[in-house]
């Protein structure tokens, strides 16, 4: 979607030192966009010195900069720790508290991306911002909304991580790689001789070092080992083993369990008030649907009547097709079309119909 003439229009990239925002600041250059690389800083060395790796290390900082210093303009590095710790963090840590499986890159683009970033933006006169995101940003003249779409790599699509972002914060945004895929994106990176045009791809939450959030917790929340370690596995109403903490185990989980039933079983509910983890046979993991909380919609201001979707519960999940009805403001009900395993409180349910995103929620109760 084109946005008004770029001449004198400002815009904040999110520059995380990797290929993608590079590549993002690259094109709204040429585009005639006048560029302010901003790098945030929301943990990194100070948090894990033994681990600095991830979008915050010392070394992407340095990438962002000097693809900034290249392509000609100023960068920045912002210091959202505190917000991001108690925002991102805290909700991370009070979910699997809760027993239930975050999606705490669903939150951060929320309340730092499009929280923190575009406010720090407007308060320098810029007039968007801008990043890596594989995503459309489509807006109908009809309703005048703003919506998701679908990117051009359907393997790199961000959009379920991109549901909870507001129709204001939709009109301040550019999405420069909305219709490229990831092997075009390296190729722009090599024949402009970007430094990050090589870089991995980060497969892990960027405060969670390892991919070992159980660590987090354990500094989190320094007794849980000691109150919550020992408590009841349960399998059709026997106890069959002992857990190392509820909050370790999240729906469908199978290894890890130290149980022998001369089977596979897998996680199907978690009781946190009590410290219980109930297992049982895979068929036992459908369900035909769920209701949401928190929900964010972007094509319409209101469901008047159920809709049909498709339906992700997960980043990596295809989507399955359902029925989609608003319950209240701040609820939705999904019913599947066919039974769907492994439904996580505490994952974002996001809602497509066609490749627009209708919207999404928080998976809070799972229907049996």
């Amino acid at each position: 979607m084109a946005k008004n003439s770029v001449y004198n229009k400002t815009v904040v990239v999110a520059m995380s030192g990797g290929v993608d925002s590079s590549v993002a600041a690259a094109l709204l250059k040429e585009e005639g966009y006048s560029l302010i690389g901003v790098t945030l800083k929301t943990w990194g060395f100070d948090d894990f010195p033994e681990k600095d790796s991830g979008c915050c290390s010392l070394e992407t900082i340095y990438n962002a900069k000097n693809v900034s210093e290249q392509l000609g303009f100023p960068h920045y590095t912002l210091d959202f720790t505190e917000r991001f710790n108690e925002t991102v963090i805290t909700n991370f840590i009070d979910e699997y508290m809760k027993g239930h499986t975050p999606n705490p890159c669903v939150l951060c683009n929320k309340v730092i991306k499009w929280g923190a970033l575009l406010e720090k933006a407007e308060s320098l006169g810029a007039d968007y911002i801008a990043t890596g995101h594989y995503a459309k940003l489509r807006y109908n003249e009809n309703s005048k909304r703003y919506n998701i779409a679908v990117s051009g790599d359907n393997k790199k699509d961000q959009t379920y991580a991109l549901w909870r972002l507001s129709q204001y914060a939709l009109s301040k945004t550019l999405f420069p790689l909305s219709h490229f895929n990831k092997t075009k994106i390296r190729e722009i990176a090599k024949e402009m001789n970007l430094k990050p045009a090589e870089t991995p791809d980060s497969q892990e939450i960027c405060f969670v070092p390892d991919n070992n959030y159980r660590e987090l917790l354990q500094i989190r929340v320094p007794d849980l080992d000691l109150k919550y370690g020992n408590g009841d596995i349960i399998y059709k109403g026997n106890r069959i083993g002992k857990h190392k903490g509820f909050a370790y185990y999240t729906i469908g989980q199978r290894k890890g369990l130290n149980v022998s039933l001369g089977k596979p079983v897998y996680v199907s509910k978690i009781d946190a008030e009590n410290n219980i983890v109930f297992v049982d046979d895979e068929n036992y993991l459908y369900n035909p649907g769920f209701i949401t909380k928190e929900i964010n919609l972007m094509l319409y201001e209101k469901l008047d009547k159920p809709v049909s979707a498709k339906v992700k519960i997960r980043y990596k999940d295809e989507g399955s097709d359902a029925i989609v009805e608003q319950v209240d403001d701040e609820r939705i009900k999904v019913i599947f079309n066919k039974p769907k395993k492994s439904i996580t409180p505490g994952q974002s349910a996001v809602f497509y119909i066609g490749e627009d995103v209708l919207g999404g929620g928080i998976i809070d109760e799972v229907i049996s």
